[in-house]
Parts: structure tokens; sequence; C-alpha cells
């Protein structure tokens, strides 16, 4: 996708990380930097100013794309559905990335219903390959019907590999001319009115577009029986149909274009046949358009499951039962066993929550998006609901016990890049509101769950860093102190002063400030790695309630080892450990 956003002549990209999308953008400024093209890639404070940005330039004349994951849609709905009003003039790709399943996700939503809610076209790319030329005729249709254009990959479409010749870059020689128009970038709702009119008939037309059209890969059937798939179900399904000798079965058409529906595409379905069935992820969007359920067999008539992925195991399932086929049985899978995923050997967030746990026992701790959400594991995360959302809740729960008269002690924990994106108004309403609460700030300086891209605090070339801790104070905060919680004894206290003053006088904010180990960018303290002596009592606390991937309890011995691979010397098990057996240096017995 970025090779050929790259090659379309995309000048302006903005994104905010999340899987599945989140190596978009470093590809495109990899293939920036590789052709020598003159653009801006940034990675926004969020998506909502991400797509703003990428908008504001198509305005201009410019070509312009904005990335990211399917919740981070949500964050940018309100630029979503006013652009699609005002139209654009350089063509504009809103890329939003969606995880059936989910793997990283807290929803398996369908963004193709957003682009129906906005009113825009969406495109539903089988393969990388197939995703590069989407991105060709995104920008093709943008321009030509003045309207944003939705692509939507998902997850197994992101995170394949496939080989794919290298087109020349498209040199458009345009130049930024934004001409204004305040009856259409500036429209009050008598306006929009008119806007909205427009736009419904530029779905119209975009319903009849040739080159988004469905295609019909085996068209020599005679049947009545046709499957309609789209995205990376199509992919499976050819196979399925390949290789378990169905392709003579039915009629096959893959969809590029969910939405709108081609309204000919309709028609010769209904015309032509009897029998059909839709394979799509997630939600039955082209189901819908085919109102058809008598004849139709999708998500609607619960013919294919509503929720998760669509294997290939399960395609295959689906279209034999389609054909009237016993299905293969599948081998029984064996139960995987491992570790739970925990967080790494010395992660900071670990001495964080451990600490929060100390000082605050009966708390009750709201966490946030990120991978410190594993703190779950520790017992030191209660709640998880979106981007931003510990401190709305903090603030909520703080409410409910105060109008109860049961006050309680309450640590939220969010990061950095998580508190930039969507931390910084829910402080100012619980300052404003008089909430009282700790919230823990951890700040590794990175955004470590999606690959390490920067935050606001680490600054650009081009630009400066900005402090959490100014942040924190303008938003009216009193209380702001940073420390290392790696030094688990002095943060332990700082957590306790923290509480002190939420109780009497409002929110207190501590930063947690102590680097991601996965960063290499990031300068380390180098420590010995720690040993355990003789005198272990096997309690388990440091295999248990800390969790360090580090220690491993030895069932022979009834000891805890350290496993000198991954451990990285952090030291703060030293500090955990009640008997005092584990140190720094030294050799295990």
């Amino acid at each position: 996708m970025a090779r050929g956003l790259v090659e379309n002549g995309c000048v302006v990209a903005a994104s905010y990380p999340g899987t599945p999308a989140s190596e978009i953008l470093s590809a495109i400024d990899t293939w920036r930097k590789a052709e020598r093209v003159n653009m801006h890639v940034e990675w926004a404070v969020n998506e909502k100013v991400s797509f703003e940005i990428a908008f504001a330039a198509s305005q201009t004349g410019l070509r312009a794309v904005t990335a990211m994951k399917q919740v981070g849609l949500n964050v940018a709905s309100d630029p979503l559905m006013s652009a699609a009003y005002l139209g654009t003039v350089g063509g504009f790709v809103v890329i939003s990335a969606d995880d059936p399943g989910p793997h990283s996700s807290q929803t398996e939503q369908d963004s193709r219903l957003m682009a129906m809610q906005a009113k825009i076209p969406v495109l539903d790319p089988s393969s990388p390959a197939e995703a590069r030329d989407l991105v060709g005729l995104a920008f093709q249709m943008s321009e030509e019907f003045e309207v944003p254009v939705m692509l939507r990959p998902t997850t197994r479409v992101c995170h394949a590999c496939q080989d794919i010749v290298v087109r020349p870059v498209q040199d458009l020689q345009r130049r930024a001319d934004f001409r204004k128009d305040p009856k259409r970038w500036a429209a009050t709702p008598t306006f929009r009115y008119a806007l909205h009119v427009k736009l419904n008939q530029t779905l119209s037309r975009i319903a009849a577009y040739a080159p988004s059209a469905p295609r019909c890969l085996n068209p020599a059937h005679g049947n009545r029986r046709a499957v309609v798939a789209s995205g990376v179900s199509a992919a499976h399904a050819l196979e399925v149909m390949s290789a378990s000798g169905l392709w003579d079965s039915f009629a096959f058409y893959q969809v590029v274009q969910p939405y709108p529906l081609h309204s000919a595409f309709v028609e010769e379905i209904r015309a032509a046949y009897d029998e059909v069935l839709v394979l799509e992820e997630t939600a039955g969007v082209i189901e819908m358009q085919l109102r058809d359920h008598r004849r139709v067999r999708g998500k609607l008539s619960g013919f294919v499951p509503e929720a998760g992925e669509l294997l290939p195991e399960e395609i295959e399932r689906i279209l034999n039962r389609f054909a009237g086929r016993p299905a293969p049985e599948l081998p029984e899978a064996v139960p995987a066993v491992g570790r739970r995923p925990t967080l790494c050997p010395g992660c900071p967030h670990r001495a964080s929550f451990y600490a929060i746990k100390k000082a605050a026992p009966q708390g009750i701790y709201p966490s946030d998006i990120g991978c410190y959400t594993l703190g779950v594991n520790l017992g030191g995360v209660d709640t998880v609901l979106c981007m931003g959302a510990a401190i709305g809740q903090a603030a909520g729960f703080y409410q409910a016990y105060r109008i109860a008269g049961q006050p309680r002690d309450i640590v939220a924990t969010i990061g950095d890049s998580t508190f930039f994106h969507a931390g910084i108004p829910p402080l100012i309403d619980a300052v404003v509101q008089g909430a009282r609460f700790v919230l823990v700030i951890l700040d590794n300086s990175t955004t470590a769950m999606t690959g390490n891209q920067p935050t606001p605090s680490q600054g650009t070339p081009s630009g400066k860093a900005v402090d959490i801790a100014s942040v924190v104070a303008g938003c009216g905060v009193e209380f702001c102190r940073s420390a290392d919680p790696l030094d688990l004894p002095a943060f332990t206290v700082l957590v306790k002063d923290a509480l002190a003053f939420s109780r009497e006088q409002g929110v207190a904010v501590v930063i947690a400030k102590s680097p991601c180990l996965v960063d290499k960018s990031a300068r380390h303290a180098k420590r010995p790695q720690a040993s355990v002596d003789a005198a272990c009592t096997g309690c388990r606390l440091c295999t248990g309630q800390f969790e360090c991937p580090a220690l491993v309890y030895d069932e022979a011995s009834g000891k805890v080892m350290v496993d000198t691979m991954i451990c990285s010397g952090c030291g703060v098990c030293l500090d955990v450990c009640p008997v005092k057996a584990i140190r720094q240096g030294g050799v295990q017995p």
C-alpha cells in the first residue's frame, strides 16, 4: 500500500499507529527516501488530527492519505462524516485496517459500515498486490467524484507478503492551491442539506463506475447458483474452490467495491441466480445491499458465522454445505502449552503496577490501551475501555463512590502516547469537576505496543518536544511529580504521597519515567543480572504477583532460578523478594 501511495503521487501522509495499520506510514517514509520524493510524512497525535491534516492537503489539490486501524476510525469519525459532504479536490484516501478475530483490538468492527454511514465508497483488497493496485483506483475515484475513498485492508492482507513489480513514481507537478469557497468549505447547516443531496447523487454515479465493478471469474457457468465474495475471503474462496473440485459448482464473483454495491450487479444477481452465497468479513455489508434474503445465504441468514475471521477451513466448510456436499472433517487442534502474554523482562511498567498495588492495595485501577494493558495479569488493571478512558473512568468511579459516601482509592494508568492521544480532555474535565484520584502516566518515551513510533515528548527535527509535566500543569493539576519506577521503594513512597494528596485535594499525577527496553534508540543503564541464593523459600511471590518472565520456579528444588538469557538486570526483583534472596551479580547455587 505504501508503494502504491508513493507511485500514485501522494505527497502528504499522516497516521496514528495501530495494528494492523502501524507499518504503513513507516513504509511510506522508506519509499519516500528511496525515491527522493518531496513529501510530508508524520505520526499525528491521534487519528482525528491525522485525518484533518491529510484532508486539508486534499483541499489544496494535492493527493493525500490518512491511515489508521478500525477503532482509530472511531476517533476520526467526526471529520470523516463532514468531509464526505464537503468533498475533495486532490485525491484523498482513508486507509482503515480492520482486525477480524480480533487479534489486537477492542472490537472486530467493520469499517465498511462506517463508510456506509459516511456515504463514501470503500474498496476491499484481497491481497497485498491488489491493495497496491486499489490505491491508484482510490485516488482516481476520489478525484473524479470529488469524495474521500476508503481502502479497507484486513489483518491477513496487512500482515501478508507478496512479490510485486515496482512501477515508476508519478510526479504530478501539482502545487498547493486552496480556492476559497465558504458555501462549500465552511458550509452552514442550510448549505449542508444541498451538499447531502449532491453526495447521494455522487453515490449513484459511483454505483455505476465500471473500473470498480464486481468481476465474474468463471463466466462460463450456466447454473443458477453463485458465490459473491470480497476481501481476503475472496482469496480464500478461490483457493478452496480450485483445490476441492468446486470450481464448476457455481459462478464466482469478486467484489472490490462493497459499498456502494453496483446497481447493475445487484440486478444481474437477482435475475440470473436462485441461490447466492455471500462471503465477507465481518458484517453483512454486501448481503444487506442485495436485499433478497429468500435467496441469499450469508451472515444475516445464519449461514455464515457473524463473528470472527473466515479462515480457509471455515470457508471450505461453508462452500461444501452450499454445494450440498459433506465437509471434510478437520483434525482437532492440540491445545497450545505456554506462558500467557506478559510484560517484557525488566519492563518499567511491571514495577509501576507493583508499586501501585503496594500503595493502594484496596484501590480501583482503571487503565488504558497499550502494552501496559498486560498489567491485568499483575492485578494492576481493572478496566480497559478505549483510548483515554482510564482518566474518564477514574473520574466516574470517584463520583459514584462520592455520592454513595464510600471513598475509595483510585489509581489510573495511561501510557505517554495514549495520554497525548486522548488523555488531556478528560484530565481537564476531572480537575474542573473536582475529582480525586491518582493518575500514573507510564512514560517510556515511545509508542511501544505498535513498534516504537515516536511520541510528542520526543519532538521532531522540524519541531519541538512537548513536556508531559508542563501539559499536566496546564490542565490545572497541582500535584505532578516524576520518578523512575525501577527504584521501587522510592516510587512506592511517591505513589503513597500522591494518594494522600488526592484524598484531600484533587487529582494527583505521577509520571513513571523509564525507557522501554525494546526501544533501541533509548539509553539504558547497564546493571548486573540478578541471581538467587540458597535463602529462597520458594514463596513464588516474584513469579506469581510480580510475574517477571526471567524468574522461573524450579519444581525439583522448590526454589526460583534466574533465566540469564532474558534477565535485563533491572534489579526490581531485589526489592520484591520478601526474604532478600535475590541479589545482583554472583552465581546461582
